[in-house]
């Protein structure tokens, strides 16, 4: 059998077993165990599990990822959403739209200590849903703006895909997400400004003047401070040389934990949930991780990706276009597979493709820029047709708005990602600026 061949079948088998509902890890395991016993044999293969399964868990490196999950736990089941959310509320209840903007300020903030989108989605829509659809915002708008909102969790961080994005590419944590500060704050403010075109251009789906705006007091102040303190000793600590990521995120855990113990919010069954959360949501990701690393040997033993990058690269195309046709890659992906399968099974093919090419840059800041190119893209698929998953949690929690509604309030936000990741592809010195800092 070719090598193409060969290829076209794993992934053949991987999109099979997808469509008959088997989960992705096992999808992507059953492919690679194809593709590898059809190019080496049962004793190769097994010797392969016996060593590289022990070698990807026993990663101090991957601990990181279990750690700002519980920290986002943490956050989740300790209340910190509600004063993120009256504070956000207090400061931009006043203008038309407010409140809506107000909760895109609150999912900034919460993904920020969370780093998940899902998590960030859910939890702000039950904080501020009740509230929009009180004060007179349409389930369109007020849906719409919690989906997109959503994404903010990954995209500033500690974002778990960067996390794992700098684990395949072997890529310094602290840069990548130095590199999604500002790229982070833009979408958040490139969202409220989609809210406030939106309200005005297509009248009726907020109120023209909030009736009772929510008041600046000292109780909202003191609610946020902990969620300050939380970020300014985790980020700090890093960027600072205090503390390594791995180590800063066991701060943050550790932080968000007695946070939530002093708000009164931590119940012995709550900490039980979010160990429990914690070890799920690890133990996929890292069957994930196993899955894609055998699909991805398999495909190594082929040679097809590093005959593509070659066949690329000399094709002498704009290495922008290459980026370009990358993305819209991801774009269509995302419709049927989710933002960490998605980075664990193409990262391997296309990181090799794009440092090959000639940005005008070094190697360093092209892999940094690219992986926040990709992250951009992952937060487009997260709310776009026809899956959407963020879309899917936000209209779950409002069960009197139609899908469809849900679908048309998060246009305006898409072209917004649109906008935004143009901007970032023309011009990367916007998120390498900072990266500049970090020796």
């Amino acid at each position: 059998m070719s090598p193409l061949a060969l290829t076209a079948l794993i992934f053949g088998s991987m999109l099979l077993l997808m469509a008959v509902r088997i989960p992705i890890a096992a999808s992507m395991f059953a492919a690679g165990t194809i593709g590898y016993l059809a190019q080496t044999g049962w004793l190769p293969y097994s010797n392969f599990l016996n060593t590289q399964a022990f070698a990807r868990f026993a990663s101090y490196d991957l601990s990181v990822i279990p750690l700002f999950i519980l920290m986002g736990h943490f956050a989740t089941k300790g209340g910190i959403s509600k004063s993120l959310f009256e504070f956000a509320a207090a400061v931009m209840g006043r203008f038309k739209g407010g409140l809506a903007m107000a909760s895109l300020l609150a999912c900034a903030a919460f993904g920020a200590i969370s780093g998940s989108s899902v998590a960030t989605a859910a939890t702000i829509t039950s904080v501020a849903l009740p509230e929009m659809r009180r004060h007179g915002y349409s389930g369109r708008i007020a849906t719409g703006t919690l989906a997109a909102g959503g994404t903010l969790g990954i995209q500033l961080p500690p974002s778990i895909v960067l996390v794992i994005y700098a684990i395949l590419t072997e890529q310094n944590i602290s840069k990548l997400f130095a590199a999604a500060v500002i790229p982070g704050i833009i979408a958040m403010v490139g969202y409220m400004i989609a809210v406030a075109i939106y309200v005005r251009l297509v009248p009726g789906h907020a109120p023209d003047v909030e009736d009772a705006p929510p008041p600046m007091t000292l109780r909202a102040v003191l609610g946020v401070a902990p969620i300050a303190i939380i970020f300014a000793l985790v980020f700090g600590g890093i960027y600072g040389g205090l503390f390594t990521p791995t180590e800063g995120a066991a701060v943050g855990a550790a932080t968000t934990f007695l946070t939530a113990l002093a708000k009164g919010e931590m119940t012995l069954d709550k900490f039980k949930e979010c160990f429990y959360g914690t070890a799920v949501s690890a133990a996929m990701i890292f069957l994930i991780f196993l899955g894609a690393d055998l699909m991805n040997s398999a495909l190594a033993l082929t040679q097809v990706p590093n005959q593509l990058a070659a066949v690329v690269g000399s094709w002498g195309v704009s290495p922008v276009l290459v980026v370009v046709a990358i993305l819209l890659f991801y774009v269509l992906l995302g419709a049927v597979m989710d933002e960490l399968s998605m980075l664990l099974l193409t990262i391997p093919i296309f990181f090799p493709i794009i440092v090959g090419l000639d940005f005008g840059m070094p190697k360093e800041s092209v892999a940094i820029w690219f992986g926040i190119m990709v992250l951009m893209t992952v937060g487009f698929g997260l709310i776009a047709p026809p899956v959407g998953l963020n879309v899917y949690i936000v209209n779950g929690l409002a069960r009197d708005v139609p899908m469809g509604e849900t679908y048309r309030g998060v246009m305006p936000f898409l072209v917004s990602d649109v906008l935004r990741t143009l901007l970032f592809l023309f011009f990367p010195i916007i998120p390498l600026w900072l990266v500049g800092f970090i020796r």
